[in-house]
């Protein structure tokens, strides 16, 4: 049976007949060379536009001397979410083999800053070409970015950004937007207004941060009937969680919601079930895990905010194809990669 060639992907070949050139003009012109007329380039990209055409990375990748080598810095310690995320990227490794790419990961205290800014300045570009790290908003790290690039390795950021840094790229999902999304919801669950808490693991990390600000001016905008408590800091950590949500839960009574941006999401059920006031007050948090999973399955957390730790290191390892691909070829377009979609979980569709 013959390939339906309405739904086979368009080649080179495809390209070079829709513009009547040469296989070499599409290949100039695909890769920002010289001695191309423009009159003949507008033709090649509006053959690239008709047929939507697409470059293979992968068979670039398989077509070069040597690997792509990917380096992921991230967090230590119990944080749930960061698991996952390692996780993640183990399941990534053998597959990438297969694609001419060798992926490494290696950790750093979490929210140790001065930690974090040594391995990035340890890296070097004979062993890495791109490396992307959750990174911790302080001056060293920015530099620690800068000195990398300068040495030729591209940078991307993961999960929180460093937006004034040279990093090519964020990975991740927008996190005023999930704090306007929490706000959001609180509001509704909370209309007849009282007090809501919120809980960080860092306001040094840029995502704890931003969610913080998109959460309080949702709240401010559109529920002037309730008001905030907080932040207060858990550092991301089961055991200094589970106290600060106790000592909030005592200090304010007449609590009727609760927003946990960060981690540390098993001390703060146990706070609310010890407290007795596990389904009394609405909970939102972040990072479906089997820990969260069980407090939406019990009716302690109300909402789960998740970013889904396998899209982003899908997306972080497309974007560094491209990148490594784009600085061989000489191509000077960027392509950003989207934002990582929101995922909205209660106990009603946990998949």
């Amino acid at each position: 049976m013959n390939e339906n060639p309405d739904l086979r992907r368009a080649t080179v070949h495809d390209v070079a007949r829709e513009a009547g050139v040469s296989l070499a003009t599409v290949d100039r012109v695909l890769n920002g060379r010289p001695g191309v007329r423009p009159v003949t380039a507008e033709k090649v990209e509006r053959a690239i536009a008709v047929l939507d055409f697409r470059r293979d990375l992968s068979a670039s990748l398989l077509a070069r001397s040597r690997d792509l080598r990917l380096r992921f810095i991230i967090p230590d310690g119990s944080n749930e979410f960061m698991v996952n995320l390692g996780a993640a990227i183990a399941r990534r490794v053998r597959p990438a083999a297969g694609e001419r790419m060798s992926i490494e990961t290696s950790t750093y205290r979490a929210l140790d800053a001065a930690a974090l800014a040594a391995s990035i300045d340890a890296l070097e570009p004979k062993s890495c070409d791109c490396v992307v790290v959750v990174a911790t908003e302080d001056d060293a790290v920015h530099r620690a970015i800068d000195a990398a690039t300068r040495r030729g390795i591209a940078v991307m950021t993961l999960v929180s950004d460093l937006p004034g840094s040279s990093r090519k790229h964020f990975i991740g999902i927008d996190n005023i937007a999930a704090g306007r999304t929490a706000g959001s919801l609180l509001g509704r669950f909370c209309a007849a207004g009282g007090e809501i808490a919120l809980i960080a693991g860092s306001l040094a990390l840029r995502d704890h941060r931003e969610r913080y600000e998109g959460f309080a001016g949702l709240l401010r905008e559109e529920f002037p009937r309730l008001s905030l408590v907080g932040p207060f800091e858990g550092h991301d950590e089961r055991a200094e969680t589970e106290q600060l949500v106790a000592e909030v839960l005592d200090r304010h009574p007449n609590l009727v919601g609760l927003y946990n941006v960060g981690a540390g999401n098993a001390g703060l059920i146990a706070a609310l079930q010890r407290s007795g006031k596990s389904g009394k007050v609405r909970v939102i948090a972040h990072e479906l895990s089997e820990t969260t999973r069980l407090g939406l399955m019990h009716g302690v957390i109300d909402v789960i905010l998740d970013q889904n730790p396998d899209g982003e290191i899908r997306a972080a390892i497309e974007a560094a194809r491209g990148l490594a691909l784009g600085r061989e070829n000489g191509e000077s377009r960027d392509q950003h990669p989207e934002a990582i979609e929101i995922g909205i979980f209660l106990r009603d569709n946990l998949r």
